[in-house]
């Protein structure tokens, strides 16, 4: 028996609708890591981009346990000296929510160049509006996916 490799012509990439509303944040950051990986394919490559393209909406309503919403922070900097601390939940009540969700989906990915690429598979909106009817997008329901077992279609 031979070891099977997929090749680019076997990769099928679909579009994925997920609804982060009432949703823990890690768990659904891993769900889309591995659905952005295409590991829930039984022909997955790690060498290969195989994954499907994620849109995810209502990210301002994720849920974030513990104490993570106060003392979680986010910093960036511009120039040395000059960095800026915001909370979790000054994220996702400020002007961009959706940065919360991205920044945990790139940390769930490994750290390379195919990830990179993968990431740019991803699409995340505040609201409900999403401007992506045009791909017709599957929904997948996400709160009713057992935490243990995310492999299942």
């Amino acid at each position: 028996m031979k070891t099977f490799t997929a090749t680019p012509a076997d990769i099928d990439k679909k579009w994925i609708l997920i609804d982060a509303e009432g949703v823990v944040l890690g768990r659904l950051a891993s769900i889309i890591a591995m659905r952005l990986r295409g590991k829930h394919k039984p022909s997955f490559t790690p060498h290969m981009d195989m994954g499907d393209n994620v849109i995810v909406i209502n990210c301002e309503k994720v849920q974030i346990t513990g104490n993570k919403r106060t003392e979680k922070n986010y910093w960036h900097t511009g120039h040395p000296g000059g960095i800026k601390f915001r909370t979790t939940g000054e994220l996702l009540d400020g002007k961009h929510p959706e940065r919360v969700v991205m920044q945990a989906v790139k940390r769930m990915l490994p750290g390379n160049a195919l990830a990179r690429k993968q990431l740019t598979h991803l699409r995340v909106f505040a609201g409900t509006e999403h401007g992506m009817d045009a791909q017709k997008p599957d929904v997948l329901d996400v709160k009713s996916m057992n935490p243990k077992n995310t492999r299942t279609a």
